[in-house]
């Protein structure tokens, strides 16, 4: 992983995408998976992002998807994440374009960085 590309993404704002937007190709969004820490897959022919969080308890695991909402009200722009004892998943996808945006790499950088 690249730091200045990663600070890219982290600086970046989520804008508004209410459809009419394209969304990312197979190629450019395997190109912005590259900008991201390992563990982010795109999922379902390249339409989402996804990663799995492993935590040694439940406590853990709810306190990373407390700051995961915290990033996803900041950018206005939420994750489905499912949690339990241990784990947190968390898949992105910009519903309005059934696919990926910029969006959902900027706030999997921003996961990242937690």
């Amino acid at each position: 992983m690249s730091t200045s590309n990663d600070d890219t993404l982290v600086n970046k704002k989520c804008v508004p995408c209410h459809g009419g937007v394209t969304a990312l190709t197979l190629a450019e969004a395997q190109k912005k998976l590259g900008l991201l820490e390992g563990g982010w897959n795109l999922v379902e022919d390249g339409k989402a992002l996804k990663r799995e969080f492993k935590f040694p308890d439940f406590y853990r695991a709810m306190s990373f998807v407390n700051a995961v909402a915290h990033i996803a009200n900041q950018e206005d722009h939420h994750p489905d994440i499912e949690c339990g004892w241990g784990y947190a998943r968390v898949r992105y996808q910009t519903h309005s374009i059934d696919g990926l945006h910029e969006n959902d790499f900027i706030c999997a950088a921003k996961i990242d960085r937690l």
